[in-house]
């Protein structure tokens, strides 16, 4: 209704005749109609006013303007504001004062969108936090009404964590930040997660002020990563690195806790400026290391799994949060570089022997070959020189082979030892990696752990039986098996092999032999020693050239010296008067022989 309290009578009204009921009183009917509107709020089709609720229901709202009769508005224009009730002041756009049946008709929702521009903007400049209707879902986010404005509501500006359920907001009415206007386009973005992360700026202030290293404090699961978990302290949040969860090693983080679990944790550390706060959880239990058994000792026998697997070794956890290394040395006697991979792998049961034990360090390291005997203790009793044994071809080089009679026995051939025969220029032309070869013992080099073996010893040395078939200037049949700028590797009969230098290549004709060749070629050098036959293909026909023109020349001088036979004659005859008789000198050397 109408307040009429402040509007004072009209002038010269006679109230007697009024009371006396009569009509034809003073005033007429014009001018008490004319007071009554006076006393009325002047308005027009189109403004934007103020009005009071009066009454409501679950359709309609009542509202008193000052006009003489009440406007209703559908309640469905205060689906964003819920908790409207008699009293509350809104504003109201006139669409017409009296319609058809008299009534005065108004709008709740034009007149919050005639001023919802200017309100809406003055919002995101001063920061001002407002009341939004969430209305629906939408791609990426919600639908808000605010001030009559369609915004939106990013999924990630909804909450500091992540939504799994965006349905639950539609339909409730909350407090929003503006934080994004698009004056062209009339795009209006809202936030809920800045008003929260405000509150929480606040809030981590005042907790981070009272922080102390060692401090206990009930947390909640926030979130799982792959590197560990962060923990919301109450408005503030901390990490707990993965190193931090268990003594022990963690693979996955879901191994310790669960989202939403309530823990205890310990703060480790905490930043003012950066506000990063490292928390343990570990650090509330005591350390393995403490607990282990006081009589473990050095030689001890312990049990565990490889957690770890590295080239250097393999990490063995004997309890949670206790680990020893078993080094790739003291895995194997064998001296072969070798990778931890090759003898375990991850998740493997082993047997060790503490082999150094460090309780303040909180170190330990442990071996497993020492389980076993060590071969080269009674090496010598074993592998006795001359003895004969099967070997495995591990590595080569350049100037032998390494084989391993067992593990932890190696040994190496040398390539001068690999054939009587045979000149054997690299290891590979002979065996190859993880072939078996026969091998003899030459020597025991206890100190390096280290045998010397040889394969050619087991057969009879052939160049004793060489020695009296390749004899020097012996001829025989060859074939050439490879040219080099030395000269050629000519094989001969019985597998042996010859050599024999470019210029003894030529043949009689003067032509150079070649590859696969086969002539014959005479032996003009046998080294037993070093097991050398030097061969000369041209020094065949060369010889036989010299020994025709040494049989060319004697016969010549033969022939020489007949004509000299008869000449002498002709001159002895003339010089007898005068040499005196050789026969005579003859027969008085032979008369004093006899005087003798």
């Amino acid at each position: 209704m109408a307040d009429f309290k402040n509007v004072a009578p009209l002038d010269g009204f006679d109230w007697e005749a009024y009371a006396n009921g009569d009509s034809n009183a003073e005033v007429s009917r014009e001018a008490q109609t004319e007071a009554y509107e006076s006393s009325l709020n002047k308005v027009n089709d189109h403004d934007v006013v103020d009005g009071t609720v009066i009454a409501m229901n679950k359709r309609e709202v009542v509202v008193n303007i000052g006009f003489k009769s009440d406007g209703i508005i559908p309640m469905s224009e205060f689906r964003y504001n819920p908790d409207l009730k008699i009293g509350d002041t809104i504003e109201v756009y006139i669409e017409n004062q009296e319609d058809k049946k008299g009534q005065l008709l108004l709008s709740h929702k034009k007149a919050r969108a005639s001023r919802s521009w200017d309100r809406v903007n003055q919002a995101l400049e001063s920061q001002e936090i407002v009341n939004g209707y969430v209305k629906c879902r939408t791609k990426g986010g919600m639908i808000v009404d605010v001030f009559g404005i369609e915004a939106f509501l990013p999924g990630s500006q909804i909450d500091v964590k992540p939504i799994r359920d965006y349905d639950i907001f539609v339909g409730k009415t909350m407090e929003f930040k503006v934080v994004k206007i698009n004056q062209e386009y009339k795009n209006v973005v809202v936030s809920h997660k800045a008003i929260i992360e405000a509150e929480m700026e606040q809030q981590k202030k005042e907790i981070i002020s009272k922080l102390e290293k060692g401090q206990v404090l009930e947390g909640i699961v926030k979130n799982i990563t792959n590197y560990g978990v962060f923990i919301d302290l109450g408005g503030v949040d901390g990490l707990i690195h993965i190193t931090d969860l268990s003594w022990g090693r963690v693979s996955d983080p879901n191994e310790i806790v669960t989202l939403d679990e309530k823990i205890n944790v310990v703060i480790l550390d905490f930043d003012d400026e950066k506000k990063r706060i490292a928390l343990g959880l570990k650090q509330l239990t005591p350390h393995p290391w403490d607990a282990l058994d006081a009589d473990l000792k050095v030689g001890d026998h312990v049990h565990g799994k490889v957690v770890v697997m590295a080239d250097y070794g393999a990490f063995i956890e004997i309890a949670p949060g206790v680990e020893g290394l078993i080094h790739v040395s003291e895995m194997s006697w064998s001296q072969h570089l070798r990778s931890a991979q090759d003898f375990l792998k991850v998740g493997d049961e082993v047997e060790a022997v503490i082999l150094t034990l460090d309780r303040d360090e909180r170190k330990m390291s442990l071996g497993v070959k020492q389980l076993k005997d060590d071969p080269w203790e009674n090496i010598e009793a074993k592998y006795p020189i001359g003895s004969k044994h099967i070997a495995k071809v591990r590595n080569f080089t350049n100037f032998g082979v390494f084989v391993e009679i067992e593990e932890g026995v190696d040994g190496l051939i040398h390539i001068s030892d690999l054939s009587w025969t045979k000149k054997v220029k690299h290891p590979k032309e002979f065996t190859q990696i993880g072939a078996e070869v026969d091998v003899c013992v030459l020597e025991i080099d206890k100190a390096n752990r280290r045998l010397s073996l040889g394969h050619k010893q087991l057969e009879e040395n052939p160049w004793d039986v060489f020695e009296t078939i390749f004899t020097q200037d012996s001829v025989h049949e060859g074939t050439i098996v490879e040219m080099m700028d030395k000269g050629a590797v000519v094989q001969l009969e019985y597998g042996v092999e010859g050599f024999a230098t470019p210029k003894h290549l030529a043949k009689e004709d003067g032509s150079q032999a070649k590859v696969n060749e086969k002539l014959q070629f005479k032996v003009i050098e046998f080294n037993k020693e070093n097991r050398r036959i030097i061969l000369s293909h041209s020094r065949i026909f060369e010889d036989e050239q010299r020994a025709k023109a040494r049989a060319e020349k004697k016969a010549a001088t033969r022939a020489a010296g007949d004509k000299k036979e008869e000449t002498p004659k002709i001159q002895n005859q003339a010089a007898s008067t005068t040499l005196g008789d050789l026969d005579a000198l003859a027969a008085l050397k032979a008369k004093m022989q006899q005087g003798e």
